[in-house]
């Protein structure tokens, strides 16, 4: 079976599945039972710095967003860092790796952003035998307004500044977590690598309110009458997090460091697309929180058993093996031109294919053939954007087919070119001259 260890920055663990640093990270008692239930790695919930904790509500903490079945696509929360004391944290933090030593340990932290509150924190942390430090530069609630997380996030020169102080003062890895609330995550990203940190993590939670009471009218979840923003997580972050993970692992002023994926990973499938696009390990939170810890086994399983399938070994053999297929657009091949096909064995003539591209798309799918309900691709008019697909609700029924070269495109009249071209070059392109210079 294959192998999934992981080495991510010299922090090994038995796989790829590490607990993001969250509620389900807080204390000794849950990373044990996370551990005992399967997981490779914690990064444990953020500490700050000595002194009085911070505080959190006494109340609810958590918005929603759930599909048409309930499950949960997306929660919103406004917990701040770790309430607990740090020196009980610290305690905590030397047992579990003492008992777990097989297990990655990474802790986070958010101080201010002072070269003196840094110096301070670092030692601490590193009595614990920790096996590295994430530096929380992504929330975006509650502390951001006291000027740490994503506050620091958002300005790349803090970004280098804090992580140079954090590589002269300790032996531990540095992982840099990142913020999501930025036009281009690159810009932190890379000031980051050029202060020296060992591995980047994002992305963090979204900037959101997902929801308003309409009876009290006040964002949830509300307290006492009032609400704010909140970091969004879960599920409906996927696709953010896949694109900002996969503009690092491709920014060639950032070859080769290595990233850890977060952002809505539910399923072994969810974890292989971040590895694939250039993830070394993985971080889960939203998952354990709605399914509970043992959601690991079968991540763990799931993976392996596609690995075998595949023939990879090692997670060596998948990560980053997607990176070279993403592209901007404008290199994207427009000769390639395809059409849809609908399977009629298997198509339940339910007609929202039809009503999708009567209505908002190309007019390409009939409703009606010799006077009896029946849904066919109209090739002359089909522009091969695959809406139709997306819509139906029958796997398989519909697929896009590649016409191949020299054969007739119905719906231009031409034939299907056989060689490569993209918008640098098309004739329509009015910087094509520039760009080819």
């Amino acid at each position: 079976m294959a192998d999934i260890r992981s080495n991510f920055v010299g922090i090994k663990s038995p796989n790829p599945f590490w607990l993001a640093s969250a509620p389900p990270t807080d204390k000794a008692y849950n990373v044990e039972r996370a551990f005992r239930a399967g997981w490779g790695g914690v990064v444990w919930k953020t500490l700050g710095e000595a002194g009085p904790p911070v505080v959190n509500v006494n109340g609810p903490r958590y918005g929603a967003i759930w599909g048409a079945d309930r499950r949960l696509l997306g929660l919103n929360n406004i917990e701040l860092i770790t309430d607990r004391d740090l020196y009980l944290n610290l305690t905590e933090i030397k047992r579990v790796k003492r008992n777990w030593p097989d297990r990655a340990l990474v802790v986070s932290l958010m101080v201010p952003c002072e070269e003196n509150a840094w110096k301070a924190i670092l030692p601490l942390v590193e009595e614990t035998e920790a096996d590295g430090i994430e530096l929380n530069f992504g929330c975006p609630h509650g502390m951001s307004e006291r000027g740490m997380g994503a506050a620091v996030g958002q300005v790349p020169e803090y970004v280098e500044m804090v992580v140079r102080w954090c590589k002269q003062n300790t032996r531990m890895p540095v992982i840099t977590k990142l913020t999501p609330n930025i036009t281009d995550v690159r810009k932190p990203a890379r000031a980051a690598h050029a202060g020296g940190t060992d591995a980047v993590s994002l992305i963090n939670t979204i900037n959101s309110i997902t929801s308003v009471d309409l009876d009290d009218f006040a964002p949830e979840p509300t307290i006492d009458g009032k609400g704010t923003h909140g970091g969004y997580c879960g599920p409906a972050v996927k696709p953010i997090a896949l694109n900002m993970v996969a503009e690092i692992a491709r920014d060639p002023a950032m070859a080769g460091l290595p990233i850890s994926g977060i952002g809505g990973i539910t399923t072994w499938r969810d974890a292989a697309e971040f590895l694939v696009l250039g993830s070394g390990t993985v971080q889960v939170c939203t998952a354990a929180m709605t399914y509970g810890f043992k959601i690991v086994e079968e991540m763990a399983e799931g993976l392996k058993n596609w690995m075998d399938a595949k023939g990879h070994a090692t997670l060596d053999d998948v990560i980053g093996r997607a990176t070279p297929n993403v592209t901007d657009w404008q290199y994207l091949n427009l000769n390639y031109i395809t059409k849809a096909r609908i399977d009629q064995d298997l198509c339940i003539k339910c007609g929202r294919c039809h009503i999708a591209c009567e209505d908002t798309s190309h007019q390409a799918i009939t409703a009606i053939v010799d006077g009896a309900r029946r849904f066919e691709v109209k090739e002359e008019e089909c522009v091969g954007c695959n809406l139709c697909v997306n819509v139906c609700p029958v796997e398989g029924c519909i697929d896009m087919v590649p016409l191949a070269a020299g054969s007739l495109d119905q719906r231009t009249g031409e034939a299907v070119p056989p060689s490569y071209a993209n918008w640098t070059t098309h004739p329509n392109n009015p910087s094509r001259v520039a760009a080819a210079e």
